[in-house]
């Protein structure tokens, strides 16, 4: 049966044999696929400038510039190179396999073309890539700061907040993407964090590099089951801290006969609910953790910080945390799912 418009993949056929090609389109049409067809490397990357294609099957060996060089130019393309490039080739030698790899492929297939294999594999592709796409939305919603790396240290993709902080933090070209190497500082560091991990030691120190009032710091995520490696970033304003701990000392002789008290969180007017939300956020704990413990959405628990920055008088989850430490006298924090022990 075949899928509505809005659940079909689009792929990007990028052959100059127009054989090839019309087997090709045939094979994916039938199985429920968008194709669009290019019949060389400059032609697919003028069409790149307006679709961004579900995944590209793209021939190793073409006129003008071969399909190596237009891979590696795709991935310098920031709107596209997210997207899987499978190689279809003839040349099976060792040397172009690795190549294909090298310049961002995900995989390749072998003339003469098997239509039935190839449609698998690129079913199975696009599904991986879904899945990843869907991970990096919600890192992006959740305001997350990760750089994923493969397990030989260089950079498979990173959230947007990550490019950012890192081309403030090392501002010499030092954006990590698919082509380039982490900054020296930092690579410097992960590679030490990498063998004491590997050496079975737990007291791993996150990089701290300050710019400003401002301070960044670098975490080496626990290993996973598979061989990328996850980096950690988050961001602190030293000044907005400052001021948070200022402003509670400001506030302590209003408070009637006992200065030394830390404020309620009833004269800062939250509510209940903000209140729980508060008190967990001093606890440490991330917008998914707080949201499974109050029964809640994370995305209920950012309009509740939101609300909650504005009362507190600051700007910073940072600065909230510190308050939130210094309110000794709120209410216990209800967990509205019973799962507080």
């Amino acid at each position: 049966m075949m899928s509505t418009t809005f659940d079909r993949h689009v792929v990007l056929i990028v052959d100059d044999k127009p054989d090839n090609l019309a087997m090709l389109s045939d094979s994916l049409d039938e199985s429920g696929h968008i194709v669009l067809v290019a019949t060389d490397g400059i032609s697919a990357l003028e069409r790149l400038d307006y679709i961004t294609p579900d995944l590209i099957l793209l021939d190793a060996m073409m006129p003008g510039i071969d399909g190596f060089e237009t891979c590696k130019r795709i991935k310098l393309i920031k709107s596209v190179n997210h997207v899987p490039v499978v190689f279809m080739t003839g040349l099976t030698e060792t040397e172009h396999v690795v190549r294909g790899f090298e310049v961002g492929g995900i995989d390749y297939v072998t003339k003469p073309i098997k239509p039935q294999e190839v449609v698998a594999r690129i079913g199975a592709h696009i599904k991986t890539a879904r899945m990843m796409s869907q991970a990096r939305g919600m890192l992006e919603h959740a305001a997350h700061a990760v750089i994923v790396l493969s397990g030989n240290g260089l950079p498979l993709w990173q959230t947007s907040k990550a490019s950012l902080w890192l081309e403030k933090y090392f501002p010499a070209g030092a954006g990590a993407n698919a082509t380039h190497k982490l900054p020296m500082m930092l690579q410097s560091w992960l590679n030490e964090s990498l063998v004491r991990q590997r050496q079975g030691n737990g007291d791993i120190r996150p990089l701290v590099v300050t710019q400003g009032d401002c301070e960044l710091r670098v975490a080496l995520s626990a290993a996973g089951q598979g061989h990328e490696i996850t980096l950690l970033l988050e961001e602190k304003n030293l000044a907005a801290d400052i001021a948070a701990s200022s402003s509670i000392a400001a506030m302590r002789p209003t408070l009637g006969h006992d200065a030394s008290a830390n404020p309620p969180a009833g004269c800062f007017h939250l509510t209940p609910r903000e209140s729980d939300v508060l008190a967990w956020l001093g606890k440490g704990k991330t917008n998914r953790d707080i949201a499974e413990i109050l029964g809640m959405s994370p995305r209920t628990v950012n309009k509740h910080l939101e609300h909650i920055f504005v009362k507190l008088g600051v700007e910073t989850r940072s600065a909230a945390a510190v308050l939130a430490s210094s309110l000794q006298q709120m209410p216990t924090p209800r967990s509205g799912g019973g799962l507080l022990q």
